[in-house]
Protein backbone atom coordinates (compact mmCIF):
# COMPACT_ATOMS: atom_id res chain seq x y z
CA UNK A 1 0.00 0.00 0.00
CA UNK A 2 1.27 3.76 -1.08
CA UNK A 3 2.21 6.11 1.66
CA UNK A 4 -0.03 8.37 0.42
CA UNK A 5 -3.36 5.95 0.58
CA UNK A 6 -2.43 5.76 4.44
CA UNK A 7 -4.66 8.61 6.04
CA UNK A 8 -4.22 9.63 9.69
CA UNK A 9 -7.15 9.65 11.79
CA UNK A 10 -7.98 12.73 13.89
CA UNK A 11 -8.21 12.02 17.23
CA UNK A 12 -11.34 12.15 18.90
CA UNK A 13 -11.65 15.24 21.82
CA UNK A 14 -13.21 14.59 24.72
CA UNK A 15 -13.75 16.44 27.95
CA UNK A 16 -10.87 16.50 30.68
CA UNK A 17 -11.15 15.11 34.04
CA UNK A 18 -11.15 18.53 35.30
CA UNK A 19 -14.06 19.91 33.08
CA UNK A 20 -16.38 16.82 34.14
CA UNK A 21 -15.96 17.74 37.29
CA UNK A 22 -16.73 21.34 36.67
CA UNK A 23 -19.99 19.87 34.70
CA UNK A 24 -20.82 17.69 37.75
CA UNK A 25 -20.65 20.11 40.40
CA UNK A 26 -22.59 22.85 38.33
CA UNK A 27 -25.47 19.90 38.03
CA UNK A 28 -25.35 19.66 41.60
CA UNK A 29 -25.49 23.41 42.03
CA UNK A 30 -28.68 23.75 39.88
CA UNK A 31 -29.81 20.71 41.49
CA UNK A 32 -29.90 22.34 44.92
CA UNK A 33 -30.76 25.84 43.78
CA UNK A 34 -34.24 24.23 42.05
CA UNK A 35 -35.08 22.58 44.76
CA UNK A 36 -34.54 25.58 47.04
CA UNK A 37 -36.61 27.27 44.60
CA UNK A 38 -38.94 24.60 44.77
CA UNK A 39 -39.23 24.65 48.45
CA UNK A 40 -39.70 28.39 48.68
CA UNK A 41 -42.71 28.57 46.22
CA UNK A 42 -44.64 25.19 47.26
CA UNK A 43 -44.26 26.06 51.13
CA UNK A 44 -47.33 27.50 52.82
CA UNK A 45 -44.95 30.24 54.74
CA UNK A 46 -48.13 31.41 56.59
CA UNK A 47 -49.29 28.55 58.15
CA UNK A 48 -45.86 27.84 59.29
CA UNK A 49 -45.68 31.06 60.87
CA UNK A 50 -48.87 30.54 62.23
CA UNK A 51 -47.97 27.50 63.93
CA UNK A 52 -43.79 28.09 64.84
CA UNK A 53 -43.55 31.16 65.18
CA UNK A 54 -45.75 32.71 67.06
CA UNK A 55 -43.75 36.00 69.23
CA UNK A 56 -46.24 36.43 72.07
CA UNK A 57 -46.15 32.25 73.02
CA UNK A 58 -41.85 32.29 72.47
CA UNK A 59 -42.08 35.42 74.81
CA UNK A 60 -43.98 33.91 77.66
CA UNK A 61 -40.82 31.04 77.35
CA UNK A 62 -38.04 33.51 79.20
CA UNK A 63 -36.51 33.62 81.01
CA UNK A 64 -37.53 30.02 82.31
CA UNK A 65 -36.69 28.00 79.13
CA UNK A 66 -33.48 29.56 80.00
CA UNK A 67 -33.10 28.97 84.02
CA UNK A 68 -35.38 26.08 84.24
CA UNK A 69 -35.40 23.81 80.87
CA UNK A 70 -31.94 24.69 79.97
CA UNK A 71 -30.36 24.79 83.09
CA UNK A 72 -31.90 20.93 83.93
CA UNK A 73 -30.34 20.08 80.38
CA UNK A 74 -27.09 20.93 81.47
CA UNK A 75 -26.97 19.74 84.57
CA UNK A 76 -28.41 16.17 83.22
CA UNK A 77 -26.10 16.03 80.58
CA UNK A 78 -22.51 16.86 82.67
CA UNK A 79 -23.33 14.55 85.33
CA UNK A 80 -24.17 12.26 82.35
CA UNK A 81 -20.68 12.83 81.20
CA UNK A 82 -18.27 13.44 84.07
CA UNK A 83 -20.13 9.29 84.92
CA UNK A 84 -19.54 7.98 81.84
CA UNK A 85 -15.99 9.13 81.60
CA UNK A 86 -14.92 7.82 84.30
CA UNK A 87 -16.57 4.64 83.74
CA UNK A 88 -15.61 4.72 80.25
CA UNK A 89 -11.66 4.65 81.66
CA UNK A 90 -12.11 1.68 83.60
CA UNK A 91 -14.54 -0.74 81.07
CA UNK A 92 -12.05 0.79 78.50
CA UNK A 93 -8.73 -0.66 81.01
CA UNK A 94 -10.70 -3.74 81.99
CA UNK A 95 -10.97 -3.99 77.45
CA UNK A 96 -7.05 -4.21 77.92
CA UNK A 97 -6.37 -6.21 81.04
CA UNK A 98 -4.61 -9.20 80.75
CA UNK A 99 -6.89 -11.27 82.90
CA UNK A 100 -9.43 -12.73 80.76
CA UNK A 101 -12.87 -12.50 83.12
CA UNK A 102 -12.58 -8.48 82.69
CA UNK A 103 -12.07 -8.30 78.98
CA UNK A 104 -14.92 -10.44 78.87
CA UNK A 105 -16.90 -8.16 81.04
CA UNK A 106 -16.07 -5.30 79.60
CA UNK A 107 -17.07 -6.85 75.99
CA UNK A 108 -19.94 -7.89 77.35
CA UNK A 109 -20.62 -4.59 78.72
CA UNK A 110 -20.00 -2.86 75.24
CA UNK A 111 -22.11 -4.76 72.97
CA UNK A 112 -25.19 -4.54 75.58
CA UNK A 113 -25.07 -1.02 76.09
CA UNK A 114 -24.10 -0.03 72.59
CA UNK A 115 -26.45 -2.56 71.46
CA UNK A 116 -29.89 -1.45 73.08
CA UNK A 117 -31.76 2.35 72.92
CA UNK A 118 -31.18 4.56 74.98
CA UNK A 119 -35.19 4.50 75.67
CA UNK A 120 -35.13 1.17 76.98
CA UNK A 121 -32.20 2.08 79.31
CA UNK A 122 -33.77 4.99 80.87
CA UNK A 123 -37.35 2.88 80.68
CA UNK A 124 -34.72 -0.23 82.51
CA UNK A 125 -34.09 2.30 85.26
CA UNK A 126 -37.17 4.28 85.93
CA UNK A 127 -39.52 0.96 86.03
CA UNK A 128 -37.28 -1.95 86.05
CA UNK A 129 -35.04 -0.78 88.83
CA UNK A 130 -37.73 -0.03 91.73
CA UNK A 131 -39.19 -3.42 90.51
CA UNK A 132 -36.48 -5.28 91.48
CA UNK A 133 -34.79 -3.67 94.17
CA UNK A 134 -38.50 -2.34 96.28
CA UNK A 135 -37.70 0.27 98.67
CA UNK A 136 -34.86 1.43 97.33
CA UNK A 137 -33.89 5.08 95.62
CA UNK A 138 -30.90 5.84 93.48
CA UNK A 139 -29.07 8.80 95.16
CA UNK A 140 -30.38 12.59 94.06
CA UNK A 141 -33.48 11.46 92.68
CA UNK A 142 -34.49 12.26 89.01
CA UNK A 143 -31.18 14.10 88.66
CA UNK A 144 -29.33 10.61 90.07
CA UNK A 145 -31.26 8.81 87.24
CA UNK A 146 -30.69 10.45 84.77
CA UNK A 147 -26.75 10.52 85.27
CA UNK A 148 -26.77 7.49 85.50
CA UNK A 149 -29.01 6.46 82.63
CA UNK A 150 -26.77 8.75 80.54
CA UNK A 151 -23.39 7.80 81.93
CA UNK A 152 -24.41 3.85 81.00
CA UNK A 153 -24.95 4.97 77.68
CA UNK A 154 -22.14 7.17 77.41
CA UNK A 155 -19.49 4.78 78.64
CA UNK A 156 -20.23 2.25 76.29
CA UNK A 157 -18.92 4.76 73.62
CA UNK A 158 -16.42 5.83 75.82
CA UNK A 159 -14.59 2.52 76.44
CA UNK A 160 -13.98 2.00 72.87
CA UNK A 161 -13.14 5.79 72.31
CA UNK A 162 -10.62 5.45 75.12
CA UNK A 163 -9.03 1.64 74.61
CA UNK A 164 -8.64 3.85 70.65
CA UNK A 165 -6.62 6.20 72.56
CA UNK A 166 -4.75 4.48 74.77
CA UNK A 167 -3.57 2.12 71.56
CA UNK A 168 -2.52 4.56 69.51
CA UNK A 169 0.04 6.11 72.08
CA UNK A 170 3.52 4.85 71.27
CA UNK A 171 5.01 1.78 72.96
CA UNK A 172 7.96 3.25 73.26
CA UNK A 173 6.11 5.41 76.29
CA UNK A 174 5.50 3.35 77.83
CA UNK A 175 8.67 1.86 77.52
CA UNK A 176 10.49 4.63 78.52
CA UNK A 177 8.73 5.20 81.70
CA UNK A 178 9.07 1.28 83.06
CA UNK A 179 12.95 1.98 82.44
CA UNK A 180 12.74 4.94 84.87
CA UNK A 181 11.51 2.66 87.44
CA UNK A 182 7.60 3.52 87.33
CA UNK A 183 5.23 0.41 87.99
CA UNK A 184 2.37 -0.50 85.02
CA UNK A 185 0.15 0.91 87.25
CA UNK A 186 1.90 4.53 87.45
CA UNK A 187 3.00 4.61 84.19
CA UNK A 188 -0.14 3.82 82.52
CA UNK A 189 -1.86 6.98 84.96
CA UNK A 190 1.26 8.80 84.59
CA UNK A 191 2.04 8.64 80.81
CA UNK A 192 -0.29 7.09 78.50
CA UNK A 193 -3.58 8.09 80.23
CA UNK A 194 -2.62 11.47 79.88
CA UNK A 195 -1.04 11.62 76.49
CA UNK A 196 -4.43 9.46 75.27
CA UNK A 197 -6.72 12.17 76.78
CA UNK A 198 -5.29 14.60 74.02
CA UNK A 199 -5.63 12.18 71.43
CA UNK A 200 -9.40 11.26 72.11
CA UNK A 201 -10.34 14.99 73.10
CA UNK A 202 -12.50 15.78 69.74
CA UNK A 203 -13.98 12.17 69.90
CA UNK A 204 -15.05 13.08 73.68
CA UNK A 205 -16.30 16.21 72.63
CA UNK A 206 -18.82 14.75 70.33
CA UNK A 207 -19.71 12.00 72.88
CA UNK A 208 -20.51 15.03 74.89
CA UNK A 209 -22.76 16.28 72.06
CA UNK A 210 -24.84 13.23 71.85
CA UNK A 211 -25.35 12.98 75.33
CA UNK A 212 -26.70 16.68 75.08
CA UNK A 213 -29.41 15.32 72.72
CA UNK A 214 -29.99 12.13 74.34
CA UNK A 215 -30.78 14.25 77.81
CA UNK A 216 -34.53 14.53 76.02
CA UNK A 217 -35.09 11.11 77.57
CA UNK A 218 -34.89 11.97 81.37
CA UNK A 219 -38.93 12.38 80.88
CA UNK A 220 -39.78 8.49 80.62
CA UNK A 221 -38.59 9.32 84.64
CA UNK A 222 -41.14 10.92 85.29
CA UNK A 223 -39.70 14.46 85.77
CA UNK A 224 -41.84 17.24 88.13
CA UNK A 225 -42.10 21.01 86.77
CA UNK A 226 -39.02 21.64 88.46
CA UNK A 227 -37.17 19.11 86.83
CA UNK A 228 -37.89 19.53 83.22
CA UNK A 229 -35.81 19.66 80.33
CA UNK A 230 -36.08 21.06 77.35
CA UNK A 231 -37.84 18.78 75.40
CA UNK A 232 -40.45 17.87 78.09
CA UNK A 233 -40.89 21.98 78.47
CA UNK A 234 -41.53 22.55 75.11
CA UNK A 235 -43.99 19.81 74.68
CA UNK A 236 -45.96 20.57 78.06
CA UNK A 237 -46.45 24.06 76.55
CA UNK A 238 -47.04 23.18 73.41
CA UNK A 239 -49.94 20.85 74.70
CA UNK A 240 -51.15 23.96 76.62
CA UNK A 241 -51.04 26.56 74.10
CA UNK A 242 -52.13 24.35 71.07
CA UNK A 243 -49.16 25.53 68.98
CA UNK A 244 -45.46 24.51 68.15
CA UNK A 245 -43.94 27.86 68.79
CA UNK A 246 -42.43 26.42 72.48
CA UNK A 247 -40.77 23.16 70.26
CA UNK A 248 -39.39 25.15 68.13
CA UNK A 249 -37.48 27.39 70.65
CA UNK A 250 -36.69 24.65 72.16
CA UNK A 251 -34.81 23.13 69.47
CA UNK A 252 -33.30 26.70 68.96
CA UNK A 253 -31.96 26.63 72.83
CA UNK A 254 -30.17 22.72 72.14
CA UNK A 255 -28.42 24.29 69.14
CA UNK A 256 -27.21 27.38 71.35
CA UNK A 257 -25.18 24.61 72.83
CA UNK A 258 -24.76 21.95 70.02
CA UNK A 259 -23.19 24.45 67.92
CA UNK A 260 -20.38 26.19 69.73
CA UNK A 261 -19.74 22.44 70.79
CA UNK A 262 -19.02 21.37 67.05
CA UNK A 263 -16.97 24.67 66.27
CA UNK A 264 -14.75 23.35 68.94
CA UNK A 265 -14.64 19.78 67.74
CA UNK A 266 -13.68 20.94 64.20
CA UNK A 267 -10.75 23.78 65.63
CA UNK A 268 -9.58 20.65 67.78
CA UNK A 269 -9.44 18.16 64.88
CA UNK A 270 -8.02 20.65 62.96
CA UNK A 271 -5.31 21.28 65.13
CA UNK A 272 -4.70 17.49 65.86
CA UNK A 273 -4.00 17.05 61.74
CA UNK A 274 -1.45 20.00 61.92
CA UNK A 275 0.66 18.76 64.85
CA UNK A 276 0.55 15.58 62.89
CA UNK A 277 1.96 17.09 59.96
Amino acid sequence: MADSDVRIQPKKKGLTRRQKRSLSRGAQYVVFVAAVIVFAVTADWGRLKNQFAQWDIAKEMFPDVITLALKNTVLYTVSGFVLGLVLGLVVALMRLSSVGPYRWLAGVYIEIFRGLPALLIFVFIGVAVPLAFPGTEIVGGTYGKAALGLGLIGAAYMAETFRAGIQAVPKGQLEAARSLGFSPARAMVSVIIPQAFRIILPPLTNELIMLFKDSSLVLLLGVTLEERELSKYGRDLASTTANSTPILVAGLCYLLVTIPLGFVVRRMEAKAQEAVK
